[in-house]
């Protein structure tokens, strides 16, 4: 009677191994996914870009609002330009421009500073004023920042595990800051989403004015002046330019363009639907054009930042 062949017994646990490599394979795909995220600070919805004759770079409303705050800190506290563009390189290194809650051990925000070095609390740490304020106060503190190679002088405030890495931010960050000091005038385009940026309100533009560029920004005792500037829920205001031992582009005060520029990385936050200096106009969706009337009286122009809010 011919013996039967019983089949090899099926190894136990093998369709289980191949589940958890297809799931680590899954994994490893989204880790990788939002690294490139995490790094590229969110290029996929990137709304806001500066062009000039040296580049063109892009960056999310997040990127340039926090940009903005950081350019605006450094004049104010009577930084140079070379100033800002070491504090952008920076943050792009150590946050991609997101005011983050977390990193490594408790570091935290755009310069990733950490409360238990002596950077101060992690609430104000997370405040993209402040955490600007140190960043530029320990930089006022190393002898010759300014002559310096960038990843020397970053390095001296941040003391990184890699320092080199600030390198390859110069570029843009240099981009950014002539831009954003005004250097550049209408360099910054943003579009934001109308759809979820609510209304615009007077007060919260006024009170973040006088937040990044202090008090002075506006007219002492008041907050801004225009057709309907004297409370919330205005739909106009205007900002004063007054003038600053920075040079003229093309016969307007470069603090003009600084302030356009803050208003137009602000528009998504604040919501701010049209800019106005210099004989140019920014609207949000249709970028800068020129104001034939403006121009006509470019030099009464000058004197003011026109903004027109979200209604």
């Amino acid at each position: 009677m011919p013996r039967t062949v019983s089949a090899a017994p099926r190894r136990p646990g093998r369709g289980r191994r191949l589940r958890i490599v297809a799931a680590l394979g899954v994994l490893a795909a989204v880790a990788g996914y939002l690294t490139v995220q995490y790094v590229s600070g969110g290029r996929g919805s990137d709304q806001c870009t500066v062009r000039s004759a040296d580049g063109t770079y892009r960056l999310t409303p997040e990127q340039a609002a926090n940009a903005a705050t950081i350019s605006a800190v450094g004049t104010r506290r009577g930084m140079p330009e070379r100033a800002v563009t070491i504090a952008l390189a920076t943050a792009l290194q150590e946050s991609a421009l997101r005011n983050i809650g977390h990193g490594d051990r408790d570091s935290l925000g755009l310069f990733q500073q950490r409360p238990s070095q002596g950077w101060g609390t992690a609430e104000q740490i997370m405040d993209p004023v402040y955490a600007a304020g140190k960043f530029y106060q320990h930089l006022a503190e190393v002898p010759g920042y300014s002559r310096l190679p960038l990843t020397v002088a970053a390095q001296r405030v941040q003391r990184s595990g890699f320092p080199q890495a600030y390198a390859k931010h110069e570029p843009d960050a240099a981009l950014l800051a002539a831009a954003l000091t005004g250097r550049t005038p209408a360099a910054l385009d943003c579009e934001p989403p109308r759809t979820t940026g609510g209304t615009g309100d007077a007060a919260k533009v006024r009170a973040a004015l006088v937040d990044a560029f202090g008090k002075g920004v506006l007219p002492s005792g008041a907050a801004g002046k225009g057709p309907s500037a004297g409370g919330a829920g205005a739909d106009a205001l205007t900002v004063p330019v007054r003038a600053d031992r920075r040079a003229e582009r093309d016969g307007v005060p470069q603090r003009g363009w600084e302030l356009a520029h803050w208003a137009v990385a602000q528009s998504e936050a604040l919501g701010i639907d049209e800019v106005a200096y210099g004989g140019r106009v920014w609207a949000a969706g249709e970028g800068w054009r020129t104001d034939r009337e403006a121009a006509r009286l470019r030099a009464s122009d000058t004197g003011e930042v026109r903004l027109r809010l979200v209604r």
